[in-house]
């Protein structure tokens, strides 16, 4: 079984070797720009540091314990590259996986599309077919009567009996 699943794992490295350089340009975006690391970065770093250390403290057992101290700005800006990286390649992983989805599923609404189809042009054929033959039955019933020829052997007309 060598299908999809060593490619899919393929694509997941190339897409986070790719967001890689995306999340060290933002940690570095983070430390020369001031809004980018007040407002972007910092706060979600902050945010899973708090959370992080409170659900610590609460498997611990050390619920009340006082407050939890702030990461510093170095840290800070490291956690929140970090994060917005990985955030990218869920975004880039969970696209690509919707776009997979709903390609096979119009894929295969197509092909059922088709099938339906020739169902109906297979119905219409036979139905093409049982008229015919009725027609044809109907214009030998009509032969025989006018030229008055006993039947065949074995040949019956339809409500007959073959004689015994």
């Amino acid at each position: 079984m060598v299908g999809p699943f060593p490619l899919s794992k393929l694509g997941m490295l190339i897409i986070r070797q790719i967001s890689r350089p995306i999340a060290n340009s933002m940690k570095e975006r983070a430390k020369k720009s001031y809004f980018f690391r007040t407002y972007v970065c910092m706060p979600p770093a902050q945010l899973y540091h708090w959370c992080e250390v409170r659900t610590r403290m609460w498997i611990m057992g050390m619920e009340r314990s006082g407050a939890v101290p702030k990461l510093n700005e170095t840290m800070a800006i490291e956690l929140g590259g970090n994060m917005i990286g990985e955030g990218i390649v869920f975004g880039i992983a969970a696209t690509i996986l919707v776009y997979e989805y709903n390609r096979s599923a119009a894929k295969e609404e197509a092909r059922e599309a088709d099938q339906q189809q020739r169902l109906l042009e297979l119905d219409s054929r036979l139905d093409d077919l049982r008229f015919t033959v009725e027609e044809q039955d109907a214009k030998i019933r009509e032969l025989r009567r006018l030229l008055a020829v006993p039947a065949g052997p074995g040949w019956t007309e339809p409500g007959r009996r073959p004689p015994s």
